[in-house]
């Protein structure tokens, strides 16, 4: 009785070798993607980081920014008062007027 190379029992030798090379692609294509996606992950890390300090720095920014709001609201305020001191008898709006008036 002749066995055939078709054979399910018996591996073919051609058919072996063809999924060793199989799995050997399979297994440098997972190192490749594992590279790659080490290489990704490498690289949302610094953007994460970059991205981090230009965000401290607009806080920092808008910190500075609100500190100074602050003292010109103070400002405007001691204006206010001083300028409602010196003219009592205006009201807000002939107070605008004025001040429009006045301007230049």
């Amino acid at each position: 009785m002749c066995i055939s190379a078709t054979d399910k029992n018996i591996p073919s030798p051609l058919l072996h070798y063809s999924k060793r090379k199989q799995r050997s692609k399979i297994q440098v294509h997972r190192l490749t993607r594992r590279r790659c996606e080490e290489k990704e992950g490498k690289d949302l890390e610094l953007k994460n980081l970059k991205l981090y300090l230009e965000n401290q720095t607009i806080i920092e920014e808008n910190k500075k920014l609100k500190q100074r709001a602050h003292l010109l609201h103070q400002e405007n305020l001691a204006l206010l008062s001083e300028f409602n001191k010196k003219f009592p008898n205006l009201d807000r709006f002939s107070a605008t007027l004025f001040l429009l008036l006045h301007k230049n």
